[in-house]
């Protein structure tokens, strides 16, 4: 058996970074009352007004059983409303309410000054080579997945 140390496998940095990043926006997201998918569902509800849980769930990176779940979890809170599509009555569309787009708006600017300090991070050129790195993971692990 061929071993590889943890500190250099790249994927157990990005787990970590990963985990650290999720971790710091629960905790800011924590005064909004919302939960982090919670925020992906309305923050993805507010650039595509309508859309359908399941394609939401792709969006966000959850199943669509959890999305169905924090979507319920939102309706109960009058965040959004569901209502059926116009001519496929078995399909929901999913809007933000006005409630729910000024518990966005609160949470996205506490979202947003974690996303701002973590750019502040780096230089311009930094910021761009990760993200075309980070771009080259992705590409690599989606042409290597079984």
């Amino acid at each position: 058996m061929t071993s590889m140390p943890i500190s250099e496998r790249i994927g157990s940095h990005l787990k970590r970074a990963e985990q650290a990043l999720g971790a710091t926006k629960a905790a800011v997201l924590k005064p909004s009352g919302l939960t982090v998918p919670q925020y992906a569902a309305l923050l993805g509800l507010d650039e595509n007004p309508g859309i359908s849980a399941a394609a939401l769930a792709r969006r966000c990176g959850v199943t669509p059983p959890t999305m169905n779940t924090v979507l319920k979890n939102l309706q109960d809170r009058s965040l959004i409303e569901r209502t059926p599509h116009e001519w496929h009555r078995n399909i929901l569309e999913t809007r933000l309410t006005e409630e729910g787009r000024a518990v966005l708006a609160e949470a996205d600017e506490r979202a947003v000054r974690v996303e701002r300090a973590l750019a502040a991070e780096f230089t311009d050129e930094e910021r761009q080579a990760l993200i075309g790195l980070l771009g080259r993971c992705v590409d690599l692990l989606e042409k290597v997945r079984p």
